[in-house]
């Protein structure tokens, strides 16, 4: 089921981050800017972004085995008709609202496996299994970039496109197979099912506002350095792609380090604070090193990506914990939503930036978020000692 799980929320990835590589063949190769480009790239995010709270209440209700089902035959169907329409040379207005649509079908993945793992692993292993669970992300733009760029190169927009599709349906298969609801029986210091945890508590909105934070820096990362290395640095698309998918598989492993040094502490947010610190640091240092042009700009940027995606399992293990199985779905999607708010919000202006001031600029300013977001980190949120599990 963990690894359904991850073949799930990969599929959610290709969906929704896939279309960020097609940047580079939409700004070569058809004609577009950055921006128009990025703006093309944000439409899935915007449509995770409108589905997510929905989804999150039907998986209160009716459980994560069907839900997946559900949103996972909508992604194929909707990823094919983006196929579709990027064959029959409709548009790009036509790609971009069945983009939407994928978004929006996909929107359920993130927040059913996550409840999948705090279902029916115990307290002292779910840190770890949570960082396995996510390197669902890292893995889904490592795959995306290996296949998406190339292909899209020799082939056009249409081919980069299929990606989605084959990983939805991987998906679709694996879930079908192998995903069992986990009990609904709550941890001892879980919020009761009827009890609205937002209002006793500022944690999770705490949680939450970190969480924006720290996804832009991530976001612009996973969007802009393939673009980046081919236009800016001339690289071929396939060693670009190549280079990208090694600081994605890296960063996966830094998210099941992060979920085991949880664990050990018995704390999801203490890691945060210095995966916060990192991720400011090596940013700047990236932007420094890009501006004087230096190779070691390259490996600046496979270790700020594996720092700056670590801290995602962190968070949502947390706010699993915390709210509980009456209202998990809807914190996790509410997570979700700011983080994709926030992504959408800031990859066409990130976009901007670039086309105007160049790409150190951008890093520089996007390593300003996790220094705002130190500050907000609420306390150490201790690891409970039972099991959520009968």
């Amino acid at each position: 089921m963990l690894v359904a799980s991850i073949l799930g929320a990969m599929a959610t990835t290709c969906a929704v981050s896939g279309v960020g590589f097609l940047i580079p063949e939409l700004h070569t190769g058809e004609g577009l800017s950055l921006g128009a480009a990025s703006v093309l790239a944000a439409a899935p995010t915007v449509g995770l972004m409108i589905a997510i709270i929905p989804w999150g209440a039907a998986l209160d209700r009716f459980g994560e085995r069907r839900i997946l089902l559900l949103s996972l035959s909508g992604t194929v169907l909707a990823t094919l008709a983006a196929t579709a329409a990027s064959a029959a040379d409709l548009g790009h207005p036509a790609i971009g609202a069945t983009l939407l649509v994928a978004g929006m079908t996909s929107a359920a993945t993130n927040g059913a496996s996550g409840r999948i793992v705090v279902g029916w692993f115990p307290p002292r292993r779910r840190g770890t299994a949570m960082g396995i669970r996510q390197t669902a992300q890292p893995l889904g733009i490592g795959l995306s970039a290996l296949t998406i760029p190339v292909l899209a190169a020799h082939h056009g927009v249409t081919a980069g496109l299929t990606v989605a599709v084959a990983m939805s349906v991987v998906g679709l298969v694996a879930v079908a197979a192998t995903i069992i609801d986990p009990p609904r029986t709550e941890t001892p210091h879980a919020h009761h099912t009827d009890a609205n945890p937002y209002r006793e508590s500022t944690y999770l909105q705490r949680v939450h506002a970190v969480s924006v934070l720290l996804v832009i820096p991530q976001s612009t990362l996973w969007t802009f350095v393939p673009a980046w290395l081919i236009v800016n640095h001339h690289w071929a698309p396939g060693s670009a792609g190549i280079l990208v998918t090694v600081a994605q598989i890296l960063g996966a492993a830094g998210r099941i380090a992060a979920g085991r040094w949880s664990d050990v502490w018995g704390s999801r947010m203490k890691p945060i604070r210095l995966i916060a610190l990192a991720a400011a640091a090596t940013s700047l240092l990236l932007a420094l090193a890009d501006t004087v042009s230096t190779p070691l700009a390259a490996t600046l940027m496979v270790i700020a990506t594996v720092v700056t995606v670590a801290d995602n399992g962190l968070a949502f293990t947390g706010i699993a914990e915390f709210a509980g199985v009456g209202w998990s779905g809807r914190a996790l999607a509410i997570q979700n939503t700011g983080q994709y708010l926030a992504t959408s919000a800031s990859t066409p202006i990130f976009g901007h930036i670039i086309d105007s001031a160049g790409f150190p600029w951008a890093v520089a300013i996007m390593a300003a978020a996790p220094l705002v977001a130190l500050p907000l980190i609420p306390p150490d949120h201790p690891v409970p000692e039972a099991s959520i599990t009968a």
